[in-house]
């Protein structure tokens, strides 16, 4: 999500993007934001009872023990939320301007990075990435909203998403985005580790850029050296 509206804040591309119904509901409109909170609760004994069973088992063959690990381990995938789901509950927490939520969801060594600003917003959630958050919500109302156009949701490691704001369920202009997350499972909790936002230029400049490109390539063709202080 990108602070760019138009400079409001808004991550490499999912193979695919789900185009079915569900995916695109708007956020503000989710009805279920509690039941992946309940997933989660349920997840936070799961690696201990994985330990206890391994140990109760120990006069199996090894093949048994094998067999039941991933079982166990299939199973407790199973019921943490989704990747796409955390990051429906992320895009939830900030129309909300609930930072507390949002909180939970990132990791603490997070990489974030918007296309908007120069450099990453790199450290501990309470800090860079927090503050990024909420200095965007001091400098607007709920009524701006980010709504999900399509999001895949075939790999809980990695998530896409395309998006856009609305102010009052209006489209805001200049306001489309996509953005990249990538997750992993840290003590029972799905969390966004990586994020790239990109989001639509206020000033597009068309096809001069195709212009720039090709000045810029003719450059490095024959000063070669150049290349270095990319």
């Amino acid at each position: 999500m990108s602070l760019h509206a138009p400079l409001f804040f808004s991550p490499t591309s999912p193979s695919s993007l789900s185009s079915s119904p569900s995916s695109l509901l708007p956020l503000r409109h989710s009805p279920s934001s509690s039941l992946p909170q309940t997933i989660i609760h349920r997840t936070r004994t799961q690696p201990q009872r994985i330990k206890a069973s391994r140990a109760a088992d120990s006069s199996a063959s090894i093949s048994e023990r094998e067999a039941a690990t991933v079982a166990e381990a299939e199973e407790v995938e199973a019921r943490f939320i989704s990747g796409s789901d955390v990051v429906r509950l992320f895009y939830e927490g900030i129309n909300r301007h609930d930072l507390v939520s949002v909180e939970g969801l990132i990791a603490d060594d997070c990489f974030y990075e918007d296309l908007v600003f120069p450099r990453p917003f790199v450290g501990r959630k309470l800090q860079a990435i927090m503050e990024f958050f909420k200095k965007f919500n001091d400098s607007i109302s709920t009524d701006l909203q980010f709504v999900i156009d399509d999001i895949s949701d075939e790999d809980n490691a990695a998530v896409g998403v395309t998006w856009h704001l609305e102010w009052s369920g209006r489209p805001f202009p200049f306001s489309k985005g996509c953005s990249f997350y990538r997750l992993r499972v840290i003590n029972g909790f799905r969390q966004i580790i990586y994020a790239r936002d990109s989001v639509e230029p206020a000033i597009k400049p068309g096809e001069s850029v195709l212009v720039a490109v090709r000045g810029v390539a003719w450059l490095l063709r024959q000063f070669p050296q150049l290349a270095d202080r990319l």
